[in-house]
């Protein structure tokens, strides 16, 4: 029986890089790339750069403390498409949730080529080692990286709440950063757009604004939903 997923308050990160090898990958190397090389015959784009994943973790006084250790996407990949099989590790990543003038969200659409296409996400993304700054894996820098990719804004136009909301739903943690915009939700949402038409090849194909739970969709993961309903019913 899957189990909803856990929303919790977080004052502080505190997450170190501490690489150790991952037996998960190096187990099943030959069917990971079997599986990641049918992947890139239908998606070309994808390619198997270096992320970041968490071995160990604890939460003491309102402080996540956190181990990651590093290996390819494509192990990455394989891992969450066989269904997260137990292999000793949690995908803990930032977010940001852009709450617009007048209280609503944006949520991004992911572009037919990317790996999570056509579903329905904040702006994120899985942190790699640009975002070990001396040692620390630092999910404030991955967070502002992921936004003006994928959206063009700049994290320094918003109001930024203080601490994280932490979203644990099974194998993936999500370290959610909230964004108060004084813009509208449909003026905010054309700027994106005009960015994204710029873009030669942009991570999504459009935002959604969700004013409220009737918006919520099938698409969104169960942590977004699960984010969104608590925002909404507060």
């Amino acid at each position: 029986m899957k189990v909803s997923p856990s929303i919790f308050r977080i004052d502080r990160l505190d997450l170190s890089f501490e690489p150790k090898a991952w037996a998960f990958a190096d187990e099943h190397r030959v069917k990971i790339d079997d599986y990641f090389d049918a992947l890139r015959h239908e998606k070309p784009a994808l390619w198997s750069g270096r992320v970041l994943l968490m071995h160990h973790q604890v939460i003491e006084r309102g402080v996540l403390h956190g181990r990651f250790l590093e290996t390819d996407y494509a192990s990455f990949a394989a891992w969450r498409h066989w269904g997260w099989p137990a292999a000793g590790v949690r995908d803990c990543f930032s977010a940001a949730a852009i709450l617009t003038r007048e209280g609503a969200f944006l949520l991004a659409v992911m572009a037919p080529h990317t790996f999570n296409a056509d579903r329905i996400y904040f702006p994120c993304g899985t942190p790699d080692p640009n975002d070990i700054v001396n040692a620390k894996v630092d999910l404030d820098l991955s967070v502002r990286r992921e936004l003006k990719e994928e959206t063009g804004l700049s994290i320094v136009e918003f109001e930024i709440e203080p601490g994280w909301t932490m979203v644990v739903d099974g194998p993936m943690i999500a370290q959610i950063k909230l964004l108060r915009s004084s813009e509208a939700a449909c003026d905010l949402r054309e700027r994106i757009l005009a960015h994204l038409a710029r873009e030669q090849c942009p991570e999504l194909s459009d935002i959604r604004i969700v004013k409220g739970l009737n918006d919520l969709d099938s698409a969104m993961p169960g942590y977004v939903s699960a984010f969104l309903a608590s925002r909404f019913a507060a």
